[in-house]
């Protein structure tokens, strides 16, 4: 129903708060790395709209450290092999929208975007109507990923990167 009725206002960070949070379906962390966490969006454009999110609070990339830039990508590409086994999407599009103008709806906390798509997957619904119809619950949607992700780490491991010791140019 709080989906229905609008977003809850919380104070600070709604990322930094879900981080300070135990991990399961009241956050939706799926998984926690050392740098970034992957969590489901609370108001997706598609079922399995997941977002990789640094553990530090900065409104762009360039502050983080290379690990934790690195530790968001091997996030994505596990994500992406994970949406791929429970979804079995046609496409996906997976970006990062910096700043307000850019759409960013929480631009104080950069984000990765990562959305399962499909042949048609454009309805009437999200371009007249500005409504979003998601053929599961966030709790469905929850429990299928992390149950894959698990299964998933203990076949195929994510990938850990050392930090880069030289600067770039």
């Amino acid at each position: 129903m709080t989906y229905i009725q609008g977003q809850k206002t919380e104070p600070g960070c709604v990322f930094c708060n879900a981080a300070a949070m135990q991990d399961g379906i009241e956050n939706l962390i799926v998984w926690r790395g050392s740098e970034a966490f992957v969590i489901l969006n609370r108001y997706p454009y598609t079922s399995g709209h997941v977002m990789v999110v640094p553990f530090a609070h900065y409104p762009a990339l360039e502050p983080l450290g290379a690990s934790a830039r690195a530790e968001m990508m091997e996030l994505t590409t596990f994500a992406l092999r994970v949406l791929q086994q429970v979804y079995w999407p046609q496409g996906f599009n997976v970006g990062i929208n910096l700043g307000a103008a850019a759409g960013a709806g929480i631009a104080e906390h950069v984000h990765l975007h990562i959305v399962p798509r499909w042949q048609g997957d454009t309805n009437f619904m999200s371009s007249v109507a500005q409504t979003r119809v998601l053929p599961e619950s966030l709790e469905d949607t929850y429990r299928r990923i992390k149950q894959a992700w698990d299964e998933a780490r203990q076949s195929r491991p994510i990938t850990t990167v050392s930090p880069i010791t030289t600067p770039m140019p």
